[in-house]
């Protein structure tokens, strides 16, 4: 009687460590299944954050902050980089009325033109986005910060798409 309790208890834990076996075999082979999808994902995470800073520094090639020879220019001013950016900014789109933008030489159709968006190429020029809500255009500004930080702004070019 003895014997045969212990070869049921011998068979149990075998059956036991067997089901355990390839539960386990199961479940480790889904988690390694989802690890190399997360790995995957995170490959292709990297690689489109890479994509992204490559094109991220191809648009900032002309700007303000990434021109080291416009940004020597300002290194003698007492204002920082980004007051002028912001003084420059706000110069051209506080003259945004309900008339237009005195900047823009075109007459809306609707509405009149208002600057939307601003862009320093460098230490002197800058190109602005406008529309009126039906078409766009741009324009390409020339500005002067002078001694006293007023501003002086010259429209160089203008383009209105049809």
């Amino acid at each position: 009687m003895k014997r045969n309790i212990f070869l049921y208890l011998f068979l149990f834990a075998t059956l036991w460590i067997v089901y355990q076996y390839v539960h386990n075999k199961k479940f480790y082979e889904s988690q390694q299944q989802k690890m190399t999808k997360l790995e995957t994902k995170h490959q292709k995470a990297i690689d489109s954050i890479d994509a992204l800073q490559q094109r991220l520094g191809e648009t900032e090639y002309f700007g303000l902050r990434s021109n080291a020879n416009a940004y020597e220019y300002y290194e003698d001013s007492p204002k920082e980089i980004s007051d002028i950016i912001q003084q420059v900014t706000d110069g051209i789109i506080g003259k945004n009325t309900l008339e237009g933008n005195v900047f823009i030489p075109y007459e809306g159709d609707e509405r009149a033109y208002q600057v939307n968006q601003i862009h320093l190429l460098n230490h002197r020029w800058l190109i602005a986005d406008f529309s009126d809500g039906n078409t766009w255009g741009e324009l390409l500004i020339e500005y002067f910060v002078n001694e006293d930080n007023s501003i002086d702004y010259r429209v160089i070019e203008s383009l209105l798409y049809p």
